[in-house]
């Protein structure tokens, strides 16, 4: 691949700040944090670059492995280190970059199958990859943009499907084709050991000692065993070519020995002219022979079309009579329906003086119980008068008997007292009195509050019932998006898939045709209201040839649909052409009918719709008043019984009717404007039951606050009440003292006399009272039996309309039936005249036949020759003199097969030798091309092999080691040699001999020697430094930073045990720690750390 572009990344900023990490949600230790600070020690740049594609931006799994969710992992462009303990899931990240970029299950040493991979308990596993895709080598930018999402789905049977989508989210493509594409584009090898060496294949390669395995990981890192490979085909197919030449040549032969005997034959060419003379005159008698024949057929064609024209007159008589049972049925029926529209009309018409009657039983009921209050306000007032009465009696009988004396200022002082406790009483009267007209208004304004919840509780739960109405047909449109049959019932699709399989194991004659929505489309959208408006249910029926099919069809529909909720089914015969209505039809200028404004894809379903509504007589006028002027203020139009407006409604000659509808919901093209209306409508029902819920709660609060405010006069008139008969207690206490005072007894007696007047007056009061009362309640039972009555009297009405909507189905259902048997009779008729015509359009043709087999006949011969022989046996003897004449030919060969033989075997020969010579230029070419490529393929490995020992040597020097790679091309091994500082640097040793650390870090060493000399966008490393010690780890870390650093254009992933603490403060290092191994892993969440410890 070219040469990447790059762009700097370091800015010129702080030069301390902290390295990025990355972290599991439940660490403690460290959480995401960055730096811009540069490498201490790398000095090969002073200007960054970055790759610009085919790095991983990103990479998050979903049910992989033992992982709920892991990720995402936001790698940066240059060196990321995934550090963790063992199990924390390290590996599970690389193996799903191979997986995830199309690489085998195997390849990952981590299973054998893909559905290993998929989590225990789980059904399938997901991983997301995105890869940068920026700059000139970008793959498809207009399409993908800046970065290129591959989302990969492993189900449980093994299988994988694959999503690439854009920077967007877009889904572009879901073609594996298209992700190799991508990773050839990028020059990506997941399956290449350089570009991502898995912890068991960094395992094995650190512990191998085989030569001929690390010559074979080098050809397979430099892409060299891959070109071998393709050279081998190359010679392979060279080699099959030459075997293809040396059989084109001994063909080329044998194509030219044919060549040769078809040009002898070509000329000797022979004549039969006494046998084709022979067969000229048997074809004359021949024409004349199939004129004799068609005359006979003629004759009882033409007898059988006067017997039928006979027959006319009987089918004419059935078709008028079977029309004015039709007439009679249909007036049958409007007079039954002008009765129940008048029925109706009137019970609509008492409904207001029912409601008024209701009004004023309220109202009556009301003042009843007000002079009820009032009644029993005087009654108590009477006991109270006459207790008092009995203890003025009892203290002036205690005054006249007692005979003590006391003295003057006593008397004035208990008279003081007296009088003032008496206005005290009066007080407490008067209270008592305010609190229960107080208790009685709370009583009203409760009653009244609770009507008033009861019946918000009742158009709530109507509004409620409304609401879910809305959301089931909204549920369906959604539906209906992906089946356009879902909107004529959730249950039509499965349905229909079952009349098919009925239709075919043969259990129709012929298949029902329906829904009849699904075959009607209106050209005019504005009428789309009006045509569902006119159509009602018939745009869910079924059309039947015949009853057997339609008792078949009843069945299917009672597994689908419960009684009463089934779709209408309309017997019908079927035809191929739609009826001539063009004389019965009505024909406006200006507007259309219900026929003509419909695109009706089935001949079956617009005659159905022709018999069972009549839609070529009803007119279709967007505009109301518009209808009225032309369907009541005139005469109306020719043909035409009705009209429908845009709005739905219905307009008769003499009545308007308008539509129960708001939308259309079977036939509306738009599903995503019904979707909108529908979602506002529900968004409005909620907002009104929430106002409804409001209320609600506002008037129960209303109802709680009455209450309260009458438990708490109701507790207030308790204590008012004991104070009146303390007071009392203690007057009469103080009367009792003052027992020979005269002018008290006097008093008293006066008091007593006052009191009984009051107690008069009270009762006088309370018999007005109760005769009031009395005529409220003679006056609200009146009212109750007036309202009683009218209810009565609408229920009778109801139960008149009952019966004469049962005879309006009889008669509906006469008029079908009338309908059908004018339909039979009717079609009897057109398949008798229908008979007829094709009789006589046969005996046309026929007669216009025997004219041409005339005229042929006189052409062939002109006067007319009596054959006594048939076309038959004339034929026969045609036949046997073609086949002699033909077996001449064959003999002798006819002059244009052995002309076309000739130029046909010449081609051949041609075409064959013209091959032959392509095939040995394109070897001579082939062989002059392999020398020379693999002349470059021996310079190219010997090329790569030396730069590959001259940084392996390079890199050791670093340790201040020495060693060296040894090739053996012939042998195909390589192998190495290396010598520690400590030892003397003239003795060489094998890896064999070198400890377990120094053994890793030379093969660390091989690796970035491979890396210097391979093309990828991205290294990934598994436990690179797993058998280093720390000196060895850091040799090697070092070098990997110095090779990352020189290498900003690519990116590094490295997964070690390793906590990397000692790494340097650089922004082109990040660190992504992960969780220790535990049950239940979940997302990964990133924080600040350097936040975490401000806080």
């Amino acid at each position: 691949m070219g040469k990447r572009k790059e762009k700097s990344i370091l800015k010129p900023t702080s030069h301390k700040r902290q390295r990025q990490e990355y972290t599991d949600e439940h660490s403690e230790e460290s959480n995401e944090e960055e730096n811009s600070s540069s490498s201490p020690g790398s000095n090969c740049f002073s200007l960054s670059t970055v790759g610009e594609v085919g790095i991983i931006e990103s990479i998050q799994l979903k049910n992989f492995m033992c992982h709920s969710m892991l990720g995402p992992f936001r790698f940066g462009s240059n060196l990321n280190f995934v550090v963790g303990s063992n199990g924390s899931g390290k590996s599970s990240v690389l193996t799903a970059l191979i997986v995830g970029l199309g690489g085998k299950a195997t390849a990952t040493n981590r299973g054998s199958s893909l559905k290993m991979f998929v989590r225990d308990g789980e059904t399938s596993a997901d991983i997301s990859i995105t890869l940068r895709n920026q700059g000139r080598d970008a793959f498809k930018p207009e399409l993908y943009g800046d970065s290129i999402i591959v989302n990969q789905h492993i189900s449980l049977d093994g299988s994988r499907s694959y999503r690439l989508k854009s920077e967007s989210g877009t889904l572009i493509s879901s073609k594996k084709e298209e992700l190799i594409g991508i990773l050839d584009h990028f020059n990506i090898q997941v399956d290449n050991p350089v570009s991502v060496l898995t912890q068991e294949m960094s395992k094995l390669f650190l512990q191998s000692k085989n030569e001929s395995d690390k010559y074979k990981f080098f050809m397979k890192a430099t892409q060299l065993e891959q070109m071998k490979e393709d050279y081998s085909s190359i010679m392979i197919t060279k080699e099959n070519t030459c075997i293809q030449i040396e059989q084109g040549v001994e063909r080329l032969q044998e194509l030219k020995l044919l060549y040769c005997e078809k040009r002898e034959r070509y000329k000797s060419i022979g004549l039969l002219n006494e046998m084709q003379n022979h067969l000229e005159d048997l074809k004359h008698k021949m024409a004349w022979a199939v004129v004799s024949e068609m005359e006979k057929e003629i004759q009882p064609i033409e007898e059988g079309i006067r017997a039928e024209e006979r027959n006319t007159k009987k089918f004419v008589q059935k078709v008028e009579e079977c029309q004015a049972k039709v007439n009679e049925a249909e007036e049958k029926y409007k007079a039954i329906q002008d009765k129940l529209i008048t029925i109706s009309e009137e019970a609509q018409a008492l409904h207001p003086q029912c409601i008024s009657l209701k009004t004023d039983v309220q109202a009556r009921r009301k003042a009843v119980n007000e002079a009820e209050v009032l009644y029993n306000r005087f009654k108590t007032e009477v006991k109270r008068l006459e207790k008092d009465d009995e203890q003025l009696r009892k203290r002036i009988a205690e005054l006249k008997s007692s005979a003590n004396q006391i003295s003057e200022p006593e008397k004035l002082e208990r008279q003081r007292r007296i009088a003032h406790l008496r206005e005290q009483l009066k007080e407490f009267h008067n209270e008592e009195i305010m609190i229960g007209q107080q208790v009685n208004q709370f009583q009203q304004a409760i009653y009244k509050c609770k009507e008033e919840h009861t019946r918000l509780k009742r158009e709530e739960c109507d509004m409620k019932r409304a609401l879910d109405a809305k959301q089931k047909q909204l549920r369906e449109l959604k539906d209906s998006k992906t089946n356009t049959l879902k909107r004529f019932g959730p249950h039509m699709p499965a349905f229909l898939e079952a009349v098919e399989t009925a239709y075919r194991q043969g259990c129709f004659k012929h298949k029902p045709v329906g829904p009849l929505g699904a075959f009607i489309h209106p050209k005019d959208t504005e009428l789309t209201l009006a045509i569902e408006s006119c159509l009602k249910s018939l745009v869910q029926a079924f059309c039947c040839d015949n009853y057997s099919d339609e008792r078949t069809l009843q069945q299917l529909m009672q597994k689908y649909y419960p009684h009463g909720f089934r779709p209408q089914i309309i017997v019908n015969k079927f035809q191929n052409t739609v009826y001539d209505v063009r004389h019965r039809g009505v024909n406006h200028p200006e507007f259309p009918s219900v026929l003509t404004a419909l695109e009706i894809d089935h001949a079956v379903v617009a005659n159905c719709l022709i018999d069972v509504r009549g839609i070529e007589r009803i007119l279709l006028i967007k505009s109301s008043r518009k209808a009225r002027e032309v369907m009541q203020l005139n005469k109306p139009p020719q043909n035409c019984r009705e009209a429908f407006t845009a709005e739905g409604d219905q307009v008769f000659e003499r009545r308007y009717y308008s539509s129960d509808y708001v939308r259309p919901k079977f036939l509306s093209k738009d599903v995503e404007a019904e979707i909108s209306h529908l979602e506002e409508e529900i968004e409005n029902k909620k907002k009104q039951m929430m106002a409804f819920q409001q209320r609600l709660y506002s008037i129960e609060n209303e109802i709680k606050q009455n209450e309260h405010h009458l438990n708490g006069h109701r507790s207030h008139q308790k204590p008012l009440q004991v104070k009146i008969r303390t007071t009392n207690a203690e007057i009469t206490d103080l009367e009792n003292m003052e027992e020979h005072q005269s002018v008290d007894i006097r008093t008293l007696e006066d008091e007593a006399e006052e009191n009984k007047g009051k107690m008069e007056s009270v009762k006088k009061d309370m018999q007005e009272q109760s005769r009031k009362m009395e005529e409220l309640k003679n006056i609200l039972q009146v009212a109750e039996r007036k309202f009683e009555e009218m209810k009565e009297k609408i229920h009778q009405v109801e139960e008149i309309a009952g019966p004469i909507k049962d005879e309006l189905n009889e008669a509906d259902s006469e008029v079908g039936n009338s309908k059908h048997l004018l339909q039979h009779y009717q079609d009897k008729q057109k398949e008798h005249l229908a008979c007829i015509k094709r009789h006589k359009d046969l005996l046309a043709a026929k007669e216009k036949e025997l004219e041409e087999k005339t005229a042929q006949a006189r052409q062939v011969y002109p006067e007319r020759i009596e054959v006594s022989r048939t076309v038959k046996s004339l034929d026969a003897e045609m036949n046997r003199l073609r086949e002699k004449i033909n077996s001449e030919n064959n003999r002798h060969g006819s002059r244009e097969e052995i002309i076309q033989q000739f130029h046909d075997a010449k081609q051949r020969y041609e075409d064959a030798n013209s091959k032959v010579k392509h095939l040995k230029k394109f070897i001579k070419l082939l062989e002059e091309i392999m020398t020379q490529r693999l002349k470059i393929y021996r310079q190219f490995l010997r090329l790569l092999s030396l730069r590959c020992k001259l940084y392996f040597d390079h890199l050791l020097r670093i340790r201040a080691c020495s060693g060296k790679i040894l090739f053996d091309h012939k042998n195909e091994t390589l192998s190495i040699k290396v010598q520690p500082r400590e030892e003397d640097k003239a003795a060489l040793h094998d890896m064999r001999s070198l400890s377990g650390g120094e053994r890793s870090f030379s093969t660390v060493c091989f690796i970035l020697s491979l890396w210097s000399i391979t093309e990828s966008p991205f290294r990934c490393l598994d436990e690179f430094d797993v058998y280093m010690d720390m000196v060895n780890r850091r040799i090697a870390m070092d070098m990997i930073l110095k090779v990352a650093d020189s290498q900003q254009h690519r990116q590094f992933i490295l997964l070690t045990p390793q906590t990397m603490s000692s790494l340097p403060m650089s922004s082109r290092i990040r660190i992504f720690r992960m969780q220790d191994p535990e049950r239940g892993q979940r997302t990964l969440e990133y924080r600040n750390r350097k936040q975490e410890e401000d806080q």
